[in-house]
């Protein structure tokens, strides 16, 4: 029996499901590392801290809650992945600007948040 890696991706937004489009992205590490690189070579690395974020393409459907998306400062935001695991971002706002398209029937949505845990 396969197991199922891929496929339809599920998104609440305070509780409230969104149809989405497509599939899901959020982050897998919490701090990225980069080379610090000197005269002889790599000398160590540095840390920064990864933004949490859930983007997703969203279908605009009739009662997509729109008014709450865009208000929202303290929203949290669950995608759950095709293969079960669970990433849920909380502390959430819209991050960037998105601007529904009439001819797809869709809205791209990037939230940032405080914190995201998988489970």
């Amino acid at each position: 029996m396969g197991n199922r890696v891929a496929g339809i991706c599920y998104v609440k937004i305070d509780g409230t499901q969104i149809e989405i489009k497509g599939g899901l992205e959020a982050p897998i590490i919490e701090r990225k590392r980069e080379a610090v690189v000197a005269s002889s070579g790599v000398a160590g690395y540095k840390e920064s801290t990864v933004v949490p974020f859930l983007k997703v393409t969203a279908i605009f459907t009739k009662d997509f809650p729109l008014a709450q998306i865009a208000a929202g400062t303290d929203l949290t935001c669950t995608g759950e992945f095709a293969n079960g695991k669970v990433y849920t971002l909380s502390g959430a706002f819209l991050a960037s600007e998105s601007a529904a398209k009439g001819e797809e029937g869709e809205i791209e949505l990037e939230f940032n948040g405080i914190r995201g845990v998988w489970q």
